[in-house]
C-alpha cells in the first residue's frame, strides 16, 4: 500500500508518505505558508520513500473541519493529484487525526477528546475510544463555544480520558477547565499527516476510499465558506 497524505487544516503544514508500513513525513508549524510547501514537500517525501506519483495507490487527506482555507487546500491537493493519476482519495477527519496524538505506543484502551481552536470563540470537538490498536468515533463532530459546546460521547468515553488539541487553550481554557481534573492533557498538541497516513491505509484496507470527484470538506462552520464567497461576489461586482 503506497499512499500520499496531506494535513493542512491547522496552523501546522504536514505531508507524509506511506510505503507498506514505512512513512516518510515532514511536519511544521508554518502560518501562511501551507500553498508554498505543501507540494515541494511532497515531491521530497516522494523521492525520499524512492517512489513515483503513478506508484501511489491513494491520496489521503485531512478533510476538516479547521481553517476554512487550510482545508480547502488539502481538499484542492488530493483531488487535483488523484484526479491527474485517476487513483482514489482518502479522506479522513482532522480532529481524528489529532486524536492520535494522544495515542503513545501500547497504551490501553481509553477515552479522547480532540478539539481545535476554530476562533471566533469557537471550537471543533469529538470524542473517540481507542481500542489498544484502532481509534473508533463516539459522536459527531461539534462547533460551539467552549464553555458550553455538548460533545457527543464525551460522558461515555472509557476511563482514562486523555484529551489533545488547541481547543482546550481556546477562550482562555474553558473547554479544558471543564474536564475532569488530572486527566492526559496536550493543548498544543497539532494534527499529524504520519498519523493521517496510518488512518487512511486502515480506510482503505476497509474500502472507504472515494472518487477524487466526490471527496468533501468538512467545514462545520458554513457560514464562514458564505461569507467568503459572498466577498468574491463583492469584489467582482467591483
Amino acid at each position: 500500500m503506497r499512499l500520499l497524505a496531506f494535513e493542512t487544516a491547522t496552523e501546522a503544514c504536514s505531508v507524509a508518505v506511506w510505503v507498506d508500513g514505512a512513512v516518510h513525513a515532514r511536519h511544521d508549524v508554518a502560518p501562511r505558508r501551507h500553498a508554498e510547501l505543501a507540494l515541494p514537500w511532497a515531491e521530497a517525501l516522494l523521492e525520499e520513500a524512492g517512489i513515483t506519483r503513478s506508484q501511489l495507490d491513494a491520496i489521503a487527506v485531512g478533510r476538516g473541519p479547521g481553517a476554512f482555507t487550510g482545508v480547502r487546500l488539502a481538499v484542492a491537493l488530493a483531488q487535483g493529484i488523484a484526479l491527474a493519476l485517476d487513483r482514489p482519495v482518502v479522506p479522513v477527519s482532522t480532529l481524528a487525526v489529532l486524536a492520535m496524538r494522544g495515542m503513545p505506543a501500547g497504551a490501553p484502551a481509553h477515552g479522547v477528546l480532540a478539539a481545535i481552536d476554530a476562533r471566533m470563540g469557537e471550537v471543533y470537538a469529538a470524542a473517540f475510544d481507542w481500542t489498544g490498536d484502532e481509534l473508533h468515533p463516539r459522536g459527531a463532530e461539534v462547533l460551539g463555544a467552549p464553555s458550553t459546546l455538548v460533545i457527543p460521547g464525551l460522558a461515555d468515553a472509557p476511563a482514562p480520558l486523555r484529551a489533545v488539541g488547541t481547543g482546550l487553550a481556546a477562550v482562555d481554557g474553558a473547554l479544558r477547565a471543564r474536564l475532569p481534573a488530572g486527566i492526559k492533557a496536550d493543548a498544543s498538541a497539532l494534527p499529524h499527516a504520519a498519523d493521517l497516513a496510518g488512518l487512511a491505509a486502515a480506510a482503505y484496507a476497509r474500502g472507504e476510499s472515494v472518487p477524487a470527484e466526490r471527496l468533501e470538506p468538512a467545514y462545520l462552520r458554513n457560514a464562514v465558506a458564505l461569507t467568503l464567497a459572498e466577498q468574491q461576489a463583492a469584489r467582482a461586482e467591483r
